[in-house]
């Protein structure tokens, strides 16, 4: 377990979390649509294996990140994540969790020899955590496409030098989040 602030803490998500992690999806987004795409995740066997981590204060849930395995172009080298999503409760924003969560799941995939995270988000907040603008632009085609004008939502975190070098491609997500609503920002 990770220790954060002196009162959050950091760990990968159990089984028995599977309530916790389904209520900081739904308060966080204010609907059920990433809850139920994280409940349909985690039973995807093409998503495997998935690192998935939840942030405590006080013994509460109040933060998640997904990263699901992927493919670029079907193959299973190099290895590569995508992180979706990423959920804070409301009232637990803009104090560092995000980001906390973010750079732990980097350091675990690091540690199991991922060479790539991918993520289709908010081209502010993920810059500000390693991850580059414009993938598509460096030669990662999006497992659907990304409208032009959103083209600097879709990211690469490279985890090693190096490791996009001479590698090409279109992503290859897991089933669960491989429909097209899952892709428009």
């Amino acid at each position: 377990m990770i220790k954060m602030k002196e009162d959050i803490h950091i760990r990968e998500a159990k089984e028995s979390d599977f309530d916790d992690v389904m209520r900081v999806e739904k308060e966080a987004f204010g609907y059920e649509k990433e809850a139920i795409l994280v409940s349909e995740l985690l039973e995807d066997k093409s998503a495997a294996p998935v690192l998935s981590l939840l942030a405590f204060k006080n013994n509460e849930a109040v933060g998640h990140i997904l990263f699901t395995k992927a493919t670029l172009n079907g193959k299973t080298s190099p290895l590569i994540y995508l992180l979706a999503p990423l959920a804070i409760k409301p009232q637990h924003q803009k104090q560092g969790i995000g980001g906390t969560l973010i750079n732990e799941g980097v350091k675990k995939l690091k540690e199991i020899g991922a060479e790539m995270i991918f993520v289709l988000g908010h081209e502010s907040y993920y810059p500000k955590y390693g991850f580059k603008q414009n993938a598509g632009c460096m030669g990662f085609a999006a497992p659907y496409p990304i409208p032009e004008e959103h083209a600097g939502a879709w990211m690469i975190y490279p985890l090693s030098s190096g490791s996009v070098d001479g590698i090409k491609g279109r992503v290859v997500c897991a089933d669960a989040l491989n429909k097209p609503e899952h892709w428009r920002e």
